[in-house]
């Protein structure tokens, strides 16, 4: 049996149904910071670097085991059976630490906002004081739903009691247990078993461990965590909002620290996978989601969202929604764009106002200034579209792409039939139907003779204001020919 003084596994509980999320995502599924509650809590179970690391699931279980190996293919998922409780949770996860001799970290799945620092020194205090089992507290203003954490006249804990088993001195108690312990891997196993569930919720309990210890006369040692806040679980909507809050704000400050200009932190959303260079400026109303990147220089926002996309040195982005979008170093994009997946805007290129774009690549000091729908589109280098600009690409069946060379300079109101291709250097006149390929340096036409019928709004709309006013101007025309005639 390993018996080190570093010997570390790790326990997750997530196994909990989550009622009061009033959801049919599993509650550890729901998301902060681009991630799901779980993963924050796996994340820094593996700073620790622990030998095993397991998670035990139950409610929703596909789900949830489907999650953990996609965000962590190497835990060990453990189901837990019928017999509802925390502690029971523990218990089917005992028989994966087979000869495992060291301490167990036990985190809860809802509880994201550990910092790895806090969990490194309760295992330290651990281990400093020789204890059979050393939880983490945290005093709050408002303890309401929280087990607390009654301790003796000497300050020594006693044990935990939950909300729904307090009495009303004990419900005044405004330290609460985190759900966060270390335990002697041999004083789980001595312990467990003895638990029952002679309480309100009928379930077998792993804070009563706390008491079962203490009364063996092993020592139970608690340490308060040094943000309230970070020990706090997510139950409901209103605390996974608040949780994300904080997160963010903590994102935020590093970010800043890190040397990037976050004008208005209050409005500004960075998810933990994005990454921001040293000199980014970051303007109010601004997401930057997932694992989406910006470059030293490069100006982003007001009011825009960015989802795993890559933004160049010294880009500016403004008033923008764009998801794996690719913006080159120096390129230039809004206000009121709409980049979809698939774009690639080469450097000093330019995506203008009201411009949308999929799959296509602009090259390098290209132009799309406004009004376009840009999708399915190769465009070279030096081109400038015009405004109104669209690739007509999809026939109803199947989309065909459009081709525009280098140096290609097309007039505004242009419709761009694909699958066609226009070559280097050609130009377009306004108003073009682009049905054919255009050759290199030709300018393309689509010219038809202009018609105008007299008289048809005051034959088809008789009574209009539009009528009335033409007649007038008919008549006085016709006066003014009939003076020019007597003049000549």
């Amino acid at each position: 049996m390993e018996n080190t003084a570093s010997s570390l596994a790790v326990i997750v509980l997530a196994a909990g149904q989550g009622t009061r999320m009033k959801s049919r995502t599993p509650k550890v599924l729901h998301g902060i910071g681009g991630r799901p509650l779980v993963a924050h809590v796996l994340d820094a179970a593996h700073t620790l670097s622990p030998e095993r690391l397991i998670v035990v699931v139950r409610h929703e279980r596909e789900a949830v085991a489907s999650a953990i190996a996609e965000l962590d293919p190497a835990a060990i998922v453990v189901d837990q059976d019928e017999i509802p409780g925390t502690g029971r949770a523990v218990e089917v996860a005992l028989p994966v630490l087979d000869g495992f001799g060291g301490d167990v970290l036990v985190l809860s799945g809802d509880v994201p906002l550990l910092e790895p620092a806090t969990l490194a020194d309760l295992i330290a205090t651990h281990r400093r004081r020789h204890a059979a089992v050393t939880l983490l507290s945290a005093v709050v203003g408002d303890p309401t739903g929280y087990g607390r954490v009654i301790r003796d006249d000497s300050g020594d804990v006693r044990r935990i009691v939950e909300q729904k088993d307090a009495n009303d001195d004990e419900i005044a108690v405004n330290e609460i247990n985190a759900g966060v312990y270390v335990f002697r891997a041999d004083a789980l196993r001595t312990h467990l078993p003895r638990l029952d569930s002679a309480n309100a919720q009928g379930e077998r309990y792993l804070t009563d461990v706390v008491g079962l210890a203490r009364g063996e006369g092993e020592v139970v040692s608690v340490q308060q965590a040094p943000d309230a806040a970070a020990a706090l679980g997510v139950n409901d909507r209103a605390q996974l909002a608040e949780a994300g809050r904080i997160l963010n704000q903590r994102i935020v400050r590093r970010w800043q620290l890190e040397g990037v200009t976050i004008q208005d932190p209050a409005t500004t959303w960075i998810d933990v996978t994005a990454t921001l260079a040293p000199d980014a400026v970051i303007l109010p109303n601004t997401h930057i989601l997932r694992s989406t990147t910006v470059a030293t220089g490069a100006v982003i926002g007001p009011d825009t969202t960015l989802v795993d996309c890559e933004v160049g040195e010294n880009a500016t982005v403004r008033r923008t929604d764009a998801t794996l979008a690719v913006i080159g170093a120096g390129a230039n994009v809004g206000p009121f764009a709409y980049l979809r997946p698939g774009t690639y805007l080469g450097d000093k290129g330019k995506i203008g106002t009201f411009v949308e774009t999929k799959n296509s690549t602009i090259g390098e000091r290209s132009k799309v200034p406004h009004l376009s729908y840009i999708g399915d589109t190769t465009i070279g280098t030096g081109v400038n579209l015009g405004a109104g600009a669209i690739t007509a690409n999809y026939d109803d069946i199947t989309k065909h792409r459009t081709e525009i060379g280098d140096e290609v300079h097309t007039g505004s109101h242009n419709v761009f039939v694909a699958p066609v291709r226009i070559g280097d250097g050609a130009k377009t006149g306004a108003g073009a139907v682009i049905r054919k390929d255009v050759p290199a340096g030709a300018l393309a036409l689509s010219v038809s003779p202009q018609r105008n019928i007299e008289g048809w709004v005051e034959k088809n709309r008789p009574g209009t204001a539009a009528a009335e006013l033409a007649a007038k101007a008919r008549t006085a025309q016709k006066a003014d020919d009939g003076a020019q005639e007597q003049d000549g």
